[in-house]
Formats: structure tokens, sequence, C-alpha cells
């Protein structure tokens, strides 16, 4: 209950923050107008890359083959288009990290790797077992 009740406190917060930060440098009309632009680029390039993603994920299927990372891919990219609608800068660099393909995989690796190397040492751990044949019993 507390991280969830920080989180939606605290990144606001930090929102306001930079914002009020941002808007003493460069003034605050200008800042409203990055604000809007960031969210407008955003916006289409979500569109761009959700398009070029569902066009990927097609081609996996017609040869047969699951499109994992394309799903992954598809929810990152409308988590990263909502993150660049909502006004504030910090959420706007996380949406375009979620946007670029590059850094997609990145952190798809990492997210990936952790879980992965949790559940790798038990892959290597024998499994005592014993088999009884029905036919012996009778």
């Amino acid at each position: 209950m507390n991280s969830f009740f920080l989180f939606f406190i605290g990144i606001p917060a930090f929102e306001i923050f930079l914002m009020i930060k941002l808007g003493g440098k460069i003034g605050a009309i200008n800042t409203v107008v990055l604000i809007f632009f960031t969210a407008v680029i955003g916006v289409y390039f979500a569109k761009q890359q959700g398009m070029q993603t569902l066009r990927s994920g097609m081609v996996n299927l017609y040869k047969n083959k699951i499109p994992v990372y394309e799903m992954l891919s598809g929810a990152s990219i409308a988590i990263a288009a909502l993150l660049l609608i909502l006004p504030g800068f910090f959420t706007d660099f996380v949406g375009f990290l979620f946007l670029i393909p590059f850094t997609r995989k990145i952190i798809f690796n990492i997210a990936l790797s952790k879980n992965g190397k949790a559940n790798s040492s038990n892959k290597n751990d024998p499994i005592d077992g014993e088999i009884v044949d029905k036919k012996d019993e009778l």
C-alpha cells in the first residue's frame, strides 16, 4: 500500500518539480509548448511503431511462429503512448525509452535476464523419481 501511495504521489510531485525548474529556465509558455510538442510527437511515433510491430507480428504468424517479442513490444508501445500523453518530462523520457526499438530490446533483455537467472539454477537440479508399472502390481 505504501509503495502504491508513494508512486501516485511521488511521480506527479517530481513532474511538477521538473516543470517548475524548467519553466524557470526557459519560461512558462515554452514549457507548456514543449509538453504539448512531446505529446504530439510521442503519439505519432507510437502509432508508427505500433503499426510496424503489428506488421512484424503478422509476418511471424504467417511463418507459424509465436510473436512473443511483438506482443511485448505492443504492450510497451501502449504504455509508452500513455506516458507520452501524460504531461511531464520524466514520463515523456520513460515513454520515449519504451518507444525506441533499441532501448526497448535492452529493457526486455534486462527484465527477462533477471527472471532467467532465478529459474536457471533450478534447471540443473536433478529430480528423483520412481517409475511404477501397474502391470507388475496385478
